[in-house]
């Protein structure tokens, strides 16, 4: 991420403290003498990164592919994304500046950089309306379609005005998120950033842990290995799948702020490896036992098929407790990935002709408040996550995690990209234009006929 952010020295006679956010990093260097962050610490922040609302859309993949071709497919992307990491990692090193959006600047310009400015706002935007999303269904249900499922509220108290999506998202965005997001440091989160962790984890083991139950009781059903091309309007739906998973992948813009963490930055390959082996696991875990859980109807938000014991004896209170921790986890996370959103935004409108985001107030307010509200509009408006990540993801989350990294890679300003980079390089943009392409045009046709 390239953050707007210049020194952090007192403006217009002002002491300032702390930045809004990391300052952009100097080229990455090893420095054995400098204290950092352990690899241990980078794992758990990547992992962080990795994992997010993404997830919640596993099952429906595994749904439309079946669990061989979406297992192979996730480990597929993980490889694509660590060989981008790589190549980002390596040119940054070469690079006048110690970010993405630096990198994207040395190889294409001004204009590169605004471009990967617009990408990372455009996917940061659409994450935080992805959790909003969720965050309505869990609490108000879902009614995407015929089967409709009900939410938290309203299977509490019944349906009321004050349990609809629109009242809710309005409760939290104003009463819960607001403040949050109103917060200049990124530092002031870090308990928040670790409940969230904990939160997550405890869905996981919720989820697994009812998922193993109904396989020891004979109540499961084994899930489709491969395809079941009946069930499809066409085999180019299979390529629908692809951008949820490369969205679940897709992590790049906070590479360069935890690689600048590190005692020796060439230990930060280390941990990507490590970190997209867990979550690839993990996601395989999910997508799995989410499938095996809900069979055909498996909805692209798995959250939402918890409102039902699926039949397998399970209290109800344990399927509501498992979708409460991963929407209040997403609630937490959100100001984390605000803080990225606003300050491209920021730097993009204004591009750093003024002061710092942090120290100007009425910019910061505003900007703050005017995001806000258009993420609760999109929330109202996108009635589903997997809308947003069919369209969305095929376009921005792509360009940041393939096509941006094997586009520097055959542009080689520094000359040091071997021929197997570039035959990596070249497959990487293949596979993104050709993958995204079918992706759109089937959801486009698809949405036609409905």
């Amino acid at each position: 991420m390239h953050p707007a952010v210049e020194d952090k020295a007192a403006v217009a006679g002002e002491p300032y403290d702390e930045p809004l956010l990391l300052p952009v990093s100097e080229p990455l260097k090893d420095n054995k003498d400098r204290s950092g962050a352990s690899v241990s610490g980078a794992v758990f922040n990547v992992s962080t990164s990795i994992v997010g609302a993404g997830i919640m859309s596993i099952p429906a993949a595994m749904r439309v592919l079946g669990v061989v071709p979406a297992v192979l497919l996730i480990a597929a992307v993980a490889a694509l994304a660590n060989s981008s990491v790589e190549f980002l990692l390596r040119y940054t090193r070469c690079s006048s500046g110690g970010s993405y959006a630096g990198v994207m600047g040395d190889a294409f310009g001004r204009a590169g950089a605004i471009v990967l400015n617009v990408c990372v706002a455009f996917t940061t935007m659409g994450t935080l309306v992805v959790y909003l999303i969720i965050i309505g269904d869990v609490m108000s249900g879902s009614a995407v379609g015929e089967d409709a499922h009900v939410g938290v509220l309203q299977e509490l108290f019944g349906k009321r005005w004050w349990t609809t999506r629109v009242a809710v998202l309005l409760v939290t965005a104003v009463v819960i998120l607001l403040p949050l997001v109103f917060r200049r440091r990124v530092d002031s989160l870090r308990y928040t950033s670790a409940v969230s962790i904990l939160l997550a984890v405890v869905f996981i083991i919720i989820s697994l842990g009812i998922a193993v139950y109904t396989i020891f009781t004979g109540t499961a059903k084994m899930p489709r290995m491969f395809p079941d091309f009946s069930r499809l309007s066409s085999p180019f739906e299979l390529f629908t799948a692809v951008p949820v998973i490369v969205v679940a992948f897709t992590f790049h813009f906070n590479v360069h702020p935890i690689a600048a963490e590190l005692k020796n930055s060439s230990d930060m390959m280390t941990a990507v490896h490590i970190s997209l082996v867990l979550c690839a696991a993990i996601y395989a875990a999910v997508g799995f036992f989410g499938f095996l859980l809900f069979g055909e109807a498996t909805m692209a938000d798995v959250l939402v098929n918890f409102d039902r014991s699926s039949g397998a004896g399970v209290p109800q209170a344990l399927n509501d407790l498992a979708r409460l921790s991963y929407a209040l986890h997403l609630v937490l996370v959100f100001p984390l990935l605000n803080f990225s959103l606003r300050i491209n935004v920021d730097e993009l409108l204004f591009q750093g002709k003024r002061p710092p985001l942090a120290i100007d107030t009425p910019r910061f307010m505003l900007l703050t408040a005017a995001l806000m509200v258009l993420l609760y509009a999109l929330a109202i408006a996108i009635p589903s996550i997997w809308t947003l990540i069919q369209y969305g993801g095929s376009v921005f989350p792509v360009s940041l995690s393939l096509i941006f990294p094997g586009a520097i890679v055959l542009r080689d300003i520094h000359g040091i990209a071997k021929m197997k980079d570039k035959v990596v390089a070249v497959t990487m943009i293949a596979l993104a234009v050709i993958s995204s392409s079918i992706a759109i045009t089937t959801n486009i046709m698809n949405s036609n006929k409905d």
